[in-house]
């Protein structure tokens, strides 16, 4: 198989991503890809000095001789420590010049915001969730400064996910507010945009919605990090709160809420109120919650790989919790024999494709699918720029890597 156009991905070399990225290429014959890593970017260095590095631009900050301009791809930052501290100094109030143009609610304030110098002293603690909305911010200033600098120096490029895309799929918020306006049906959302958000306003928009099952969600949050599935008894106000999240409280200072790794039932009412007031401070998005469809008294739901406007590898995770992310110990298995009929599968795809086109400057998303355990409606869930690691799924034959290789070269975007 023959590009015309080399690969350059920024993210973190040697992790799952990018090492499933080169793998793929050297399947199918590819030279591979030119990686760029996060830590440089933070540490200073700009785009233009690491592609001068790889041999992209000279010394001119030109394309060198005879090269096309590369398709950029952005990966995920998770999973490095290193990038996530840096990340949050670079959401510091005083972090120096920058750009929040990318950043969807870059007009609110950070709650008790760590100043740039005491956000790069922050130690590695397994888990812990050092500060969610400062991260995201930091996150969507380097997007920013990412997306300008390529268009000065590579302005013949193309994003395969544009960085403005990224950070609104990124904030669980901007991605329904999109996929609403696009006529993609999403669970309902609870409460208007400008709403109060708290504990008690939550509580009191619940009643009066009568909406009294909630999954309450970290806007920035992935991986089921800072989710709870809520429900609230209307009669007696007895409440039940299933999370990730757990928390150590101190006498002198303020308590540590992290990702304990699994599920986590809350009944009391000062635990609950606190974890949902700590979330609020960071960001919030709070829906509806659909029962879904399973077999058994299962839970199910989709990740639907799109690709270009096309609809390929997907999963059903399924689980006896509410919450069905699979590092969770949820099952997996294909749509069929989790026992969607072919009928629902189309609408699962119809649903992620549409999801998708939402973003037009996107080419690939993981979108999760809910299917109503009722109605048998599907519903948009959220949007994952980064959702297309999926481990032992093929489709045609092909990994997800592979298949989407195979289909940039076939549409000329490598």
């Amino acid at each position: 198989m023959k590009e015309t156009r080399p690969l350059v991905v920024i993210g973190i070399p040697g992790d799952r991503r990018t090492g499933g990225i080169q793998q793929a290429r050297s399947r199918l014959g590819l030279p591979p890809a030119i990686i760029l890593p996060y830590t440089g970017l933070l540490a200073g260095q700009t785009l233009a000095g690491l592609l001068e590095a790889e041999g992209i631009l000279d010394m001119q900050n030109r394309l060198t001789s005879g090269m096309r301009a590369p398709l950029l791809r952005l990966d995920s930052p998770g999973g490095s420590f290193e990038v996530e501290r840096a990340l949050i100094a670079l959401g510091a109030p005083d972090a120096g010049d920058y750009n929040d143009a990318l950043h969807p609610f870059g007009q609110e304030q950070d709650p008790f915001p760590l100043s740039f110098k005491t956000a790069g002293k922050l130690r590695e603690m397994p888990g812990v969730l050092h500060h969610p909305s400062q991260w995201f911010r930091g996150y969507c200033r380097l997007l920013a400064r990412l997306r300008e600098e390529a268009s000065l120096v590579l302005p013949e490029s193309r994003w395969l996910n544009d960085p403005q895309d990224i950070a609104a799929m990124t904030d669980k918020r901007c991605t329904q507010q999109l996929l609403a306006s696009a006529g993609v049906r999403i669970p309902r959302p609870l409460g208007e945009e400008g709403i109060r958000v708290d504990y008690a306003s939550i509580r009191e928009e619940m009643h009066r919605q009568r909406m009294h099952r909630v999954f309450i969600k970290l806007a920035c949050g992935s991986a089921a990090s800072g989710v709870i599935a809520y429900q609230m008894n209307p009669s007696t106000g007895a409440e039940i709160a299933v999370t990730t999240v757990g928390v150590e409280h101190y006498i002198t200072r303020p308590p540590i809420y992290y990702n304990s790794g699994k599920l986590r039932r809350y009944t009391d009412s000062r635990t609950i109120s606190g974890l949902i007031n700590w979330l609020c401070r960071h960001g919030v998005y709070a829906e509806q919650w659909i029962p879904k469809s399973g077999a058994g008294g299962a839970s199910l739901d989709i990740r639907q790989l799109v690709v270009l406007g096309g609809a390929c590898h997907s999963i059903a995770r399924v689980s006896s919790t509410p919450i069905t992310n699979l590092h969770l110990r949820s099952r997996r298995m294909t749509p069929a024999e989790a026992g969607l009929s072919g009928e629902v599968q189309e609408e699962v795809r119809d649903t992620a494709v549409r999801a998708l086109a939402a973003f037009s400057g996107s080419a690939v998303a993981g979108i999760d699918v809910l299917v109503s355990a009722g109605s048998g409606k599907t519903y948009a869930a959220d949007v994952n720029p980064f959702g297309d690691l999926l481990y032992d799924v093929e489709y045609q034959g092909f990994g997800t890597y592979e298949w989407e290789l195979k289909q940039l070269i076939k549409e000329g975007h490598l």
